[in-house]
């Protein structure tokens, strides 16, 4: 897997992509304490509402930047937002009042809506052999993955010889080092997907009509729900399960995380040779499958009152999400690559940042206002039946007879989507 890194244009942008990812992770432990600091007992509502701020800008901003910075090279666009995310991180130790944390999260957020689409958008055409780019695809899921464990540990080794402010200054760090790599590697030059100040409008849907059109992209969307309840359920309820259901101590939180990040690291490393031999439809569609089936762990948990197995079960459980939820997300990149052209892809990449976000979006309430409302077991049964209708319809939506499809050139996308041959 590692041999993709002799690329060296690739290799200054997966270093780029991990030490941003570690200077998130970093804002991220620095977020809560300055919420902290700001609120008080209030601090995890200040940090819902960040949540959900930085879903709707993803969800939102991320179409509509794409269509306006069609128009600017792709090194301007993507350094430029690892500017602007580095200094927003400098400005955050110096607010006092929570809406400024709200105005700066949000800037930081659109910025990010900016960055990573265009950035997927670039690896494959930087890596155009499809063995290469498989593997740069499991990197990034590694990457991910690494950046959930390490930057927490990074984080709690800092605060214990300076304040929580100066993680911010590492996060700012970390995007500075993005940027820095990024300008030092040559990016391919953008084909437009359309010219003309009138189609923005026409730009900024053109991905989400791609998806619409297309089998395999339709049954995407689905996917992304049946991985968003299953990782909603995790990142939202892992502290319900071991504080309160299991009665575990605070050192178990971040065992139980940590199985989900394992397993799906685990997949990762598994999954170019798997791809290699069976294809992305056999893959993506058997992981969706097998999310309900996974579900019905973590419902015999929810239900058991009593039992020393149910901690071993629930690891094994949360692992299974990890793998599992890799073996659907790892290939999205390859599906996007075979089922749009080099003008479009960008706009597709947007779209399914845009959407995926979207569907993380409406499973977050699933998962923690059931479960206050009406208690865990509502909760869990109710995302596991969400799962099951999407992964059904997910295989529906993707006859066998489309795996592989590619489109018919470029011409063919712009049929489907409308935008005009200006420009190209």
């Amino acid at each position: 897997m590692l041999t993709v890194l002799r690329h060296r244009d690739y290799r200054h942008l997966f270093f780029a992509q991990v030490v941003a990812l570690v200077g998130t992770g970093l804002a991220t432990v620095a977020l809560g304490l300055l919420a902290w600091d700001i609120a008080g007992d209030r601090a995890g509502s200040v940090l819902g509402t960040a949540l959900a701020i930085k879903m709707v800008a993803y969800v939102l901003l991320a179409p509509i930047v794409t269509a306006v910075a069609d128009r600017l090279p792709r090194r301007t666009l993507l350094v430029g937002s690892d500017v602007l995310r580095g200094g927003v991180a400098l400005a955050l130790p110096f607010v006092d009042q929570v809406w400024q944390v709200y105005v700066l999260i949000f800037v930081l957020q659109a910025a990010s809506a900016a960055f990573t689409p265009t950035f997927q958008a670039v690896i494959p055409e930087v890596l155009p052999d499809e063995r290469d780019y498989t593997r740069a695809l499991s990197l990034a899921r590694l990457a991910y993955d690494t950046e959930s464990l390490l930057s927490p540990a990074l984080a709690a080794a800092l605060l214990t010889v300076t304040g929580y402010n100066w993680l911010f200054v590492g996060t700012s760090a970390g995007f500075a080092a993005s940027a820095a790599l990024v300008v030092s590697a040559a990016l391919p030059k953008a084909r437009r997907s359309g010219g003309g100040r009138g189609c923005t409008r026409a730009k900024a849907t053109a991905g989400t009509r791609i998806f619409l059109a297309t089998p395999q992209l339709r049954s995407l969307l689905l996917m992304n729900l049946a991985v968003a309840t299953a990782g909603a359920l995790v990142l939202v309820n892992t502290v319900v399960y071991v504080r309160d259901h299991l009665g575990l101590t605070v050192g178990d939180v971040p065992i139980a995380l940590g199985a989900y990040g394992a397993g799906s690291m685990a997949l990762a490393l598994l999954l170019p040779a798997v791809l290699d031999r069976t294809g992305d439809r056999a893959v993506m569609l058997t992981g969706t499958l097998a999310l309900p089936a996974v579900f019905t762990g973590a419902v015999a948990v929810t239900l058991a009152g009593t039992g020393d197995w149910r901690r071993p079960v629930l690891l094994a459980t949360w692992a299974a999400f990890g793998a599992v939820c890799s073996a659907v997300l790892t290939p999205v990149g390859r599906v996007i690559r075979r089922t749009t052209g080099p003008a479009d892809r960008a706009a597709v990449f947007a779209a399914q940042f845009s959407l995926s976000h979207a569907c993380w979006l409406a499973a977050y309430p699933l998962a923690g206002w059931l479960g206050a409302a009406f208690g865990l077991p509502a909760a869990v049964l109710t995302l596991a039946a969400v799962c099951l209708a999407s992964a059904l319809l997910a295989v529906r939506a993707w006859p066998a007879r489309a795996e592989g499809a590619r489109e018919a050139g470029e011409g063919h996308t712009r049929l489907r989507t409308g935008l005009s041959p200006a420009g190209r």
